[in-house]
């Protein structure tokens, strides 16, 4: 790995080319209108986060102004949907499913998720529909460097790992605690088998990305045959999942869950595609590390620990956990081969002659695919 990377160092990846001053001045101007300002708002600290984040656009911004006389201020975030010249992870991108998913599980649970302020859906305003909540505060799990090289999770005890990896479960639990998610979220159901619906969106999602695009994968392909080939008898009741659930999307105060962020991949399905999602995305940064021969967190987010606690917490028998955690590296594969697409784009990274190498942990998804993947 000598001529590899630094991976304590942040890759530069480009999610959006929107300029901070002309969006400032078009958040000024929306927003002046939806509070009824007496003056245009003053936006200042306009800023995009870094350690985090590869598909929509965030904007931390301040805003200032008075409604009636009435002095107001607010420190928020928006969340905006991609324009195509972003060069767009996913094929869509329902903004106003996630801020309704968002309202729906504050509604319905205590799972911390920020306050929400406004859901714009006129793509006109700046661009693309856009929802603005308040800044939660609270710190950071970094992906851009990996929390597995450094870092305040990196420096923690194991003590501290446990009370993180727990709180982080049980808000997982608490999200699929809520009753009748079908009728709360009629916006995620649809015909058919939720699992089979989860697994085609993914299958299209890749076409649509990579295949259709002249790029197909075909250890992606290979994945999606196992799959098929590997499917669950009884999936069990659906709950409504979270979708990106992992420590990343989460702000901590201490060791404990903050809010909870990033609802985009929420959907209704098996439980276990949440739990295995969590696992298998430290394991994705646990390899990286082993590859470059540091020690990363190997004791931190064990597959045995998380499926303990969260079988403690609901009383759920988790079953075909393996499935589920070959259809979350699969899922991962198409993110980073999509990632890697875009990156090329921008000028940021170049092709490879064999189109496996567009998938970062292709070794460990050989592995699991082949049944000969180490767990602990």
């Amino acid at each position: 790995m000598a001529d590899a990377p630094d991976p304590t160092e942040r890759m530069q990846l480009t999610v959006s080319g929107r300029d901070l001053d002309t969006l400032a001045e078009e958040l000024s101007r929306w927003l002046g209108g939806r509070v009824a300002a007496d003056e245009p708002p003053k936006i200042s600290a306009l800023s995009r986060p870094e350690g985090a984040g590869m598909s929509s656009t965030s904007v931390f911004f301040d805003a200032e102004w008075s409604a009636g006389g009435a002095r107001e201020s607010g420190s928020f975030v928006a969340r905006l949907a991609p324009q195509d010249s972003d060069y767009p992870i996913f094929e869509t991108y329902d903004l106003a499913t996630q801020y309704h998913v968002m309202a729906g599980v504050a509604a319905a649970s205590d799972v911390p998720v920020p306050a929400l302020r406004w859901l714009e859906t006129d793509a006109t305003v700046l661009g693309a529909p856009f929802f603005v909540m308040d800044k939660a505060e609270g710190r950071v799990v970094s992906d851009n460097p990996p929390y597995v090289f450094l870092g305040w999770v990196f420096d923690a005890s194991a003590e501290d790992h446990a009370r993180l990896v727990a709180g982080t479960v049980e808000a997982i639990a608490k999200i699929h605690d809520i009753a009748d998610p079908a009728t709360k979220f009629p916006m995620l159901d649809g015909p058919g088998q939720a699992l089979r619906r989860n697994v085609d969106w993914y299958r299209g999602w890749y076409r649509w990305g990579l295949a259709d695009d002249g790029y197909a994968i075909p250890i992606i392909e290979r994945a999606f045959d196992w799959l098929d080939a590997h499917w669950p008898a009884d999936p069990g009741p659906d709950v409504l999942c979270w979708g990106d659930s992992r420590p990343g999307n989460i702000l901590y105060r201490g060791f404990e869950p903050a809010a909870v962020l990033d609802w985009e991949m929420a959907a209704l399905g098996p439980r276990e595609l949440d739990v295995a999602w969590l696992i298998f995305l430290h394991r994705f940064f646990q390899d990286l590390a082993v590859r470059f021969d540091q020690p990363g967190l190997p004791d931190f987010c064990r597959r045995a620990e998380v499926v303990a606690k969260y079988e403690e917490l609901t009383g759920h028998t988790l079953r075909d956990l393996d499935f589920y955690i070959v259809f979350s590296a699969l899922k991962h594969a198409i993110v980073m081969a999509r990632v890697k697409r875009r990156m090329m784009h921008f000028g940021e990274d170049t092709d490879t002659p064999d189109r496996d190498d567009y998938v970062m942990h292709r070794a460990g998804l050989e592995a699991l695919l082949d049944g000969t993947y180490q767990w602990d």
